[in-house]
């Protein structure tokens, strides 16, 4: 397998490509790092390659709030300047010019 770059970097605002959800990315996995009956439960006619970044999102839709794992052709940069309103984002990090960042006081140093 071959190892790519990451596009997207933590605290960057994404969408996803097909499904109506948005999200702050929070961590980065160079490949594919989920369980196997994760991989699994995805349709083999639309299962990503798994040899790309996978992004840990903080994810919303209209309805709800929740952690997302994505694959990186899956999402685009989402330019809505729209902020993020998923409580754990509110709790963790900080804004400044529409890109997320950890606070100092989360602990967290990315």
């Amino acid at each position: 397998m071959k190892m790519r770059n990451a596009k997207f970097a933590i605290g960057d605002i994404v969408r996803h490509r097909v499904f109506p959800f948005r999200g702050v990315i929070f961590d980065v996995d160079p490949e594919f790092a989920n369980t196997e009956e994760w991989w699994n439960a995805i349709p083999a006619e639309i299962r990503p390659s798994r040899d790309q970044p996978f992004y840990h999102l903080f994810a919303e839709n209209e309805d709800t709030e929740y952690v997302a794992y994505v694959s990186e052709q899956n999402l685009v940069p989402d330019e809505s300047g729209k902020p993020i309103r998923h409580p754990q984002v509110r709790a963790l990090m900080d804004v400044e010019q529409g890109h997320y960042r950890w606070k100092e006081e989360s602990g967290i140093f990315h």
